[in-house]
């Protein structure tokens, strides 16, 4: 892959994190940067006045800087914007930070020299990644302040990881034998200027979501299973009649997930017209969250192959003050996406709460001794307080703006908010599908010697090879972390 030349997919954003040779500059790009480089010289030797080379910034646009003073402006903006609070984002974050922003630079629109470039690329092969704290974004004239703590490194300050601690960028300088840069002129407005924080929480969440959403259709199925349910709500020409992307998909997951099961067959002779809406509506309610998954990712490569800082160099002639910096077009799918990563876990806990009832077989709270045994009954608790915790972070950051910058930028985005809130639910999501997952295995046990589906069995399998069946109550807390590690590790199979 080359920066500023391919057009790179989340995925492969991911690929380089695990792998930074796969991404390269190569000559092509490189003549890029060094143009637009000459083109930023050409328009501080002259006269006219650009945003951000030769002028202050935000509301003191009006001030004009000498040609001598062009270099101390960037260096004063990166430390004076460096204002983050909170915790330190996952170093995997600042990785994807450091890719999207030398990917956007290497475009040659930005003026940023080739050195600086590619002393980002250097940090990291050298895993010298910049500790960026996770609040202080409004997601407006770029995420400000993380991308100014992300760079500090540049110039010899701020903070990085070394290994999982947290050392002084000056001590990692001196340990790989490199020197502070000092930037020219536009360099640190480039640097920060720009989405990609906001970016770099809708690439994770991606990653996160696209395997979510398929292990959410596979727990439905085996909590199907285990409630003896109906498959018929999943046929091919109930959904060709209503053809949305995502419920055909899923509906068609469904099938495959249940094909040859033993369980499913009984329910022909049940007395059940149909089953409730979270057994009955997955294909519905899964494809909905599919959908906005494809569009957040529609955006977020669109975002990814994109230039977002300001002002735009087309030329030594031509320069456009404009707004690509703006939040907003990633903003409002990444609330989209919140809203539909925190419904997977709202029916997933209707589902659970089902096969508690103690209905169609399964013993009440999924206990043969309930009274002295309380069963799965708090788990559900559990669920229910993330699912909770989900809807209030449901509330679209997108939907606020407040005026910074003395009025100057007078509407933002949020969008940085947006793309935490998105993280954090994902995270309870996982939670959520390992109650499911633990319930569904108590119930599949209710149903023996009926087999289940080739993959249900599978998973049961790999569920029971860390939680035992329960026979009386134990810490089924330990259980729980149990299944969620297996979620969190991949070990589910998930793929039909």
């Amino acid at each position: 892959m080359i920066y500023g030349i391919d057009q790179f997919s989340y995925k492969d954003v991911l690929e380089i994190c695990k792998d930074t040779s796969k991404a390269k500059l190569n000559k092509t790009a490189k003549d890029q940067i060094l143009k637009s480089q000459k083109n930023v010289a050409k328009i501080v030797a002259s006269d006219d006045t650009v945003y951000g080379i030769n002028t202050g910034f935000g509301p003191l646009c009006d001030v004009k800087i000498s040609e001598e003073e062009t270099a101390q402006l960037q260096h004063n903006l990166i430390i004076s914007h460096a204002v983050g609070v909170g915790k330190p984002i996952d170093k995997e974050l600042s990785k994807i930070m450091i890719i999207s922003k030398v990917h956007a630079l290497s475009k040659g629109f930005s003026g940023v020299s080739l050195d600086v470039i590619e002393r980002l690329i250097l940090m990291l092969e050298k895993d010298i990644i910049p500790v960026v704290p996770e609040q202080g974004s409004v997601g407006a004239s770029g995420d400000l302040a993380p991308l100014s703590h992300l760079v500090l490194p540049l110039l010899g300050l701020g903070q990085v990881w070394d290994g999982d601690k947290i050392v002084d960028t000056e001590v990692a300088l001196k340990k790989n034998k490199l020197k502070a840069l000092k930037l020219g002129p536009k360099e640190g407005l480039g640097l920060i200027n720009g989405t990609q924080f906001i970016l770099a929480h809708a690439i994770k969440g991606l990653e996160k979501m696209e395997y979510l959403l398929d292990l959410a259709d596979m727990t439905a199925a085996m909590s199907l299973e285990a409630y003896r349910g109906s498959a018929s709500p999943f046929k091919k020409e109930l959904h060709e009649i209503r053809p949305f992307a995502g419920s055909k998909k899923v509906a068609a997951r469904m099938l495959k997930f249940l094909k040859g099961s033993d369980n499913l067959k009984s329910h022909e002779f049940c007395d059940r017209v149909q089953d409730p809406y979270s057994m009955r509506c997955v294909p519905q309610v899964h494809g909905a969250s599919r959908n906005a998954f494809e569009h957040l990712k529609m955006m977020a490569e669109t975002e990814l192959n994109s230039v977002t800082d300001n002002p735009i160099v087309l030329s030594a002639e031509e320069s456009i003050s404009g707004g690509n910096f703006h939040g907003q077009l990633m903003a409002l799918p990444l609330d989209y996406a919140t809203l539909a990563a925190a419904e997977l876990g709202n029916i997933s806990d209707r589902r659970s709460y089902l096969l508690l009832e103690g209905k169609f077989g399964l013993p009440r709270l999924l206990t043969e001794s309930s009274g002295l045994n309380s069963g799965f009954m708090i788990p559900q608790y559990t669920s229910a307080a993330l699912v909770t915790e989900n809807k209030t972070l449901c509330f679209p950051a997108s939907a606020d703006s407040i005026p910074t910058s003395l009025g100057q930028e007078d509407h933002v985005s949020m969008g940085s908010i947006s793309g935490r809130k998105f993280n954090q639910v994902l995270d309870n999501l996982a939670n959520i599908l390992s109650v499911e997952l633990m319930f569904a295995a108590q119930g599949l046990e209710f149903r023996r010697p009926a087999k289940c589906s080739k993959i249900i069995e599978e998973n049961f399998s790999i569920i029971r090879s860390v939680v035992p069946k329960l026979e009386e109550d134990r810490l089924i807390g330990k259980d729980m972390l149990a299944i969620a590690d297996l979620i969190r590790n991949r070990k589910l199979n998930v793929t039909v």
